[in-house]
């Protein structure tokens, strides 16, 4: 072997500190390269050999003079926002919130439409196929173009295959979408339940960027959770975790669409608002806010707007979810001893109703809350945190293994 020649495991090294160089200077707005060898443990003759590679990768850019320390003056350093572009698309139940933003996560375009969750999986399929097409056409140019294309689901999925298994709330069964994405557009794909997505979004663009153990509960239709555990999102033995929304709450309770009979869902999600609404309008005073001949077609939008305006049924209705959702989020602290829960999804935007009921709950029913402080918070990311997710999938991808390195 010549001297020249790097062994296997040198040239992983090499990558992973390169990744962690790359993270570092993500993570800090202005940085430069004595900063990244304090804050990595890297000597600096290594920080420096990788940031001349990032820069000729066109990863990073040099992006300013720093303040002399009394030597030379230092160089700042930034991520390269024109590296290229990532389409992050969030698949609700009943909506497409389709987001393009640059390599530094900023959003540039967005469109979200409604969509029937009776559509069929090949109709759904090509609608989003559609929006996909029409976004790479208003992309603007950058160094690699579009990079990777991330998107979410409510189900369980094969984050591996990109295959997902089941949807109960759109009953959808083992659709390859990965394949079928990637195939039309021949650029790199990743799949992925939108718990899990909220999490990674909530990790990187979010309230959980300072949090290493947060859970992200997405409470709309149904509800997911995506579980960070040491900075790592933990998937399980089969890469089926987070699914808390089908524990079972009550043994004799409200079939779910899962199949199974009692889960939390049926209790805290969506449906459990408009059920509460539609037994209990007889027993509070009329509005005129809530019509009870339209009670299934109201959306949680409508509802707060009603609660905001003052109908007692709407505030009810809400505070009434707020103390469901916290009896699971007090089993979900019990279980993984997260720093903080953030909640997202359409319920997130009831935070003045619901979120002091969720911590009245947690409070009582948590013990081990008694013994360290948690914080529970709303997603600050609002209805993007599924679709911002689903583009920090791609990347996370990234930013774990330079795409000159690893193939998506």
């Amino acid at each position: 072997m010549s001297d020249g020649m790097l062994t296997a495991d040198q040239v992983l090294v090499k990558q992973i500190n390169k990744a962690i160089v790359l993270n570092t200077i993500q993570k800090n707005e202005t940085v430069f390269r004595a900063e990244i060898a304090k804050k990595t443990g890297l000597n600096r003759s290594t920080v420096s050999g990788l940031v001349d590679e990032l820069l000729a990768d066109g990863l990073i850019l040099e992006t300013g003079i720093g303040i002399s320390q009394g030597g030379r003056k230092p160089v700042i350093l930034s991520i390269n926002r024109n590296y290229g572009s990532i389409i992050g698309v969030d698949c609700g139940v009943n909506y497409i919130l389709i987001v393009l933003t640059n390599f530094a996560g900023e959003i540039l375009l967005e469109r979200r439409i409604p969509v029937s969750a009776a559509d069929l999986p090949e109709e759904r399929i090509g609608l989003l196929k559609q929006l996909i097409q029409e976004t790479i056409n208003s992309a603007p140019s950058s160094v690699s173009g579009i990079i990777g294309i991330g998107i979410c689901v409510p189900g369980i999925v094969n984050y591996e295959e990109g295959l997902i298994l089941q949807t109960p709330n759109l009953n959808w069964h083992n659709v390859p979408l990965k394949k079928i994405i990637q195939d039309q557009f021949q650029i790199p794909v990743l799949i992925d339940n939108d718990a899990n997505a909220g999490a990674i979004g909530e990790k990187w663009f979010g309230l959980g960027k300072k949090a290493t153990d947060l859970v992200y509960l997405s409470a709309g239709i149904g509800i997911g959770t995506g579980v960070l555990i040491k900075n790592e999102l933990y998937r399980g033995a089969s890469g089926l975790a987070g699914e808390m929304g089908h524990v079972t709450i009550h043994m004799h309770g409200r079939r779910c669409s899962c199949g199974n009979i009692g889960c939390w869902e049926e209790y805290a999600a969506e449906k459990a608002l408009l059920n509460f609404i539609s037994e209990n309008i007889g027993n509070y005073p009329a509005t005129g806010f809530l019509d009870k001949h339209h009670i299934g077609q109201l959306t949680v939008f409508e509802i707060v707007q009603a609660a905001k305006a003052g109908d007692p049924l709407s505030i009810a209705a809400l505070k009434h979810i707020g103390q469901q959702l916290g009896i699971g989020v007090a089993n979900i602290i019990n279980t993984f001893n997260p720093s903080t829960v953030i909640i997202g999804n359409t319920l997130a935007v009831a935070e003045e109703f619901i979120l002091d009921e969720l911590k009245a709950e947690v409070k009582a029913r948590c013990f081990t809350a008694k013994y360290y402080p948690i914080t529970i918070v709303c997603s600050a990311l609002g209805i993007y945190a599924g679709a911002m997710g689903a583009a920090s999938l791609i990347l996370s991808r990234v930013f774990a293994a330079p795409v000159t390195q690893q193939k998506l």
